[in-house]
C-alpha cells in the first residue's frame, strides 16, 4: 500500500528508468506553504532527499531557504501541504523529531559556550540514557573530527569559528541521524575556513552514509559537494537539478536579478 500511495503522489518517481524504478524520497515536503501573518515565507514548495544524497537549498536572502528546514522540524507554521518521512506524514512534536532520525544544525551554531566540547556533544542526545551508546557516538564524532578529541575538556568559547562549526556538526551527529539538516554552515566564517566546512560535510556523507540537506549562500562551494540542488525565489521552488544543470543555465543570475518565473508558471 505504501508503494501505491507513493506512486499516486509522485507518478514521475514511479516511472522506470533503464528498467528500474526511481529511488523514492526518504524525506519530502509536498506543496508546503508557510505564512507568518500576511508574510508568505513558502508557497507550495515541494522538494525531497533520497538515500545517500547531499542536497542543497539555495536562493537569495528572503527566498525561504531556512524556512524549508524549519518547516521540516515543526518550527514554522505550515498552513498547507505535508512533510513526509519514509512515506508517512511527519507530525511529531519538534523535540521528538530527532528520535525519528532527523537532526537539525541551526544557523549561527548556537553552542553552549560555557560548557566544554564534551558537554556540548552530550547535549546532542539528552534523551539517550544508554551510557555505552552515548560513548560510542561520541567516539564516532571524535574519530571524524580529531580536533574535538584533542580539546574535549576545553570550553566551546575557546574555539575558533571553524572549530565551533565542527562542534555544531558533531553535536548534530550525536543523535545518530539518518538525515542531517544544515542551515548556513559557512555563515560568518573566514574564506580559508569555508573549504574545510564543506570538506567536513562531504566527510559525514561519505563515512557515515548520512543524508544531508544544506541551506547555503556560498554557491560555488556547495555545488562542488552536492548531488542535487533546489533553487528558491520568493518562497517558491523555481529550479531543481544536478550541479551541472545549475551551472549550464542562467537560473542563479535570473533569480538574483528577479527575472525568473516559478516552475508551475513556466
Amino acid at each position: 500500500m505504501a508503494e501505491e500511495h507513493e506512486a499516486q503522489r509522485h507518478p514521475e518517481q514511479a516511472e522506470a528508468t533503464n528498467g528500474a524504478a526511481a529511488e523514492p524520497y526518504m524525506l519530502e515536503m509536498e506543496s508546503v506553504s508557510v505564512h507568518y501573518g500576511a508574510v508568505v515565507a513558502l508557497e507550495h514548495a515541494s522538494l525531497g532527499i533520497r538515500r545517500g544524497e547531499v542536497v542543497a537549498v539555495m536562493g537569495p536572502n528572503g527566498a525561504g531557504k531556512s524556512t524549508v528546514l524549519k518547516a521540516i522540524m515543526g518550527l514554522a507554521p505550515v498552513s498547507e501541504g505535508h512533510v513526509y518521512w519514509r512515506d508517512a506524514p511527519l507530525t511529531t512534536a519538534t523535540h521528538e523529531i530527532v528520535k525519528h532520525g532527523i537532526s537539525f544544525v541551526p544557523q549561527g551554531r548556537r553552542l553552549f559556550t560555557h560548557l566544554t566540547i564534551e558537554e556540548n556533544l552530550e547535549m546532542g542526545c539528552p534523551y539517550l540514557r544508554d551510557k555505552v551508546e552515548r560513548r560510542r557516538r561520541m567516539d564516532t564524532v571524535m574519530d571524524l573530527f580529531p580536533v574535538l578529541a584533542d580539546k574535549r575538556k576545553d570550553l566551546a568559547s575557546q574555539m575558533s569559528g571553524g572549530q565551533q562549526q565542527m562542534l555544531a556538526l558533531g553535536r548534530g551527529l550525536m543523535a545518530n541521524p539518518e538525515v542531517l539538516l544544515l542551515d548556513e554552515p559557512t555563515l560568518g566564517l573566514a574564506p580559508n575556513i569555508v573549504a574545510s566546512v564543506f570538506f567536513n560535510v562531504s566527510l559525514i556523507s561519505e563515512q557515515l552514509g548520512t543524508m544531508i540537506m544544506v541551506v547555503e549562500h556560498n554557491i560555488k562551494g556547495v555545488l562542488d559537494i552536492v548531488d542535487r540542488a533546489y533553487i528558491l525565489d520568493n518562497g517558491r521552488v523555481v529550479f531543481e537539478g544536478t550541479p551541472d544543470d545549475v551551472r549550464e543555465t542562467n537560473i542563479l543570475t535570473e533569480v538574483f536579478l528577479g527575472k525568473v518565473q516559478p516552475m508551475d508558471e513556466e
